[in-house]
């Protein structure tokens, strides 16, 4: 968004050049970029931070020096990216991956030690988007406001890990990401539901292959493109509500309905009124596991079998 917005700037003032404030570090850099040149190949991009290798004591120093405002000080010198999606916190002692994070690294969440009493919540979807909370309507952007206000106050949505940056290092990271984490949890909880099994295990598939794009700078690429219209299609019948009880930095799924769910009570019931055919999984069973009887059969004819056992008392 960001991309596309300093695009249009560019377009508007008639620059040829766009400057970013990006390190030679991060992932960041190679977004910015490679955004730029995906939506106007023409435009060139730079950064004075890499291209100076102005390390961080130096960039406070310049801030300070020309009255810059920056929250960054040599006491807490964190590197902080924001939006209402998330919070993303590093550097300065937490460099040292041993070390634990402290009180100060974060503002969207409350210590999930200290919760205050249990927050139930009923989320409703429709295609995929989140539409009412607890009966009330709400846009995607209220949506995710809400349950950063309420699952942050819960705790949820700390995330303390290393991770593989796109050029090459490792490095630590602390996000906050209440409402996201929550409501990801009730939308996955909702595609159990909804979606059918083949088309369920290709999603979760295309889930991590998607971030893993979007992570590495290829946001506007074809392949994110055509992965989003797999993405869209899936949602048809993701509707529904999900109840949903947040407490201690724990989102849990308490409850499911939806008029698109594929769970089918008769077929799932082991009481009276079960419509499934019990007696369908005998030949199911045996056409199934055809191919490893007939790969047993020949294991034991040359006495590389699976060994049983003896437990036989002497």
């Amino acid at each position: 968004m960001i991309s596309k917005h300093l695009v249009r700037a560019a377009h508007q003032f008639g620059a040829d050049t766009i400057s970013h404030g990006c390190t030679g570090k991060g992932n960041d850099q190679v977004r910015f970029e490679v955004s730029i040149a995906s939506i106007d190949p023409e435009l060139k991009a730079i950064s004075p931070i890499r291209d100076l290798s102005l390390t961080r004591d130096v960039e406070i120093q310049f801030a300070k020096d020309h009255d810059l405002p920056i929250t960054q000080t040599e006491k807490s010198p964190y590197s902080i990216d924001q939006n209402v999606w998330g919070r993303a916190i590093e550097t300065g002692f937490l460099e040292d991956p041993w070390n634990g994070p402290t009180k100060d690294c974060y503002t969207y969440t409350d210590d999930p030690a200290f919760p205050p009493v249990e927050d139930e919540v009923v989320i409703e979807f429709k295609q995929g988007v989140p539409v009412r909370i607890d009966g009330k309507d709400v846009t995607p952007l209220q949506a995710i406001e809400e349950m950063n206000r309420r699952a942050g106050a819960q705790g949820i949505g700390r995330i303390d890990l290393i991770e593989d940056r796109l050029v090459g290092i490792k490095s630590r990271e602390l996000y906050e990401a209440p409402g996201a984490v929550a409501l990801i949890t009730a939308h996955e909880e909702l595609e159990n539901c909804c979606l059918e099994r083949e088309q369920h295990r290709i999603k979760r598939d295309i889930d991590k292959r998607w971030s893993e794009l979007v992570y590495d700078a290829q946001w506007f690429s074809p392949a994110v493109r055509s992965l989003n219209a797999f993405i869209e299609d899936t949602q048809r019948y993701v509707s529904g509500e999900i109840r949903m009880v947040m407490h201690g930095g724990r989102a849990v799924v308490t409850g499911r309905r939806s008029d698109s769910s594929l769970y089918d009570y008769k077929l799932a019931t082991y009481d009276s009124g079960d419509t499934y055919d019990q007696n369908a999984s005998n030949g199911f069973i045996s056409i199934y596991g055809l191919p490893d009887k007939v790969a047993a059969a020949r294991d034991v004819k040359f006495g590389n079998g699976i060994e049983v056992p003896d437990n036989s008392v002497e």
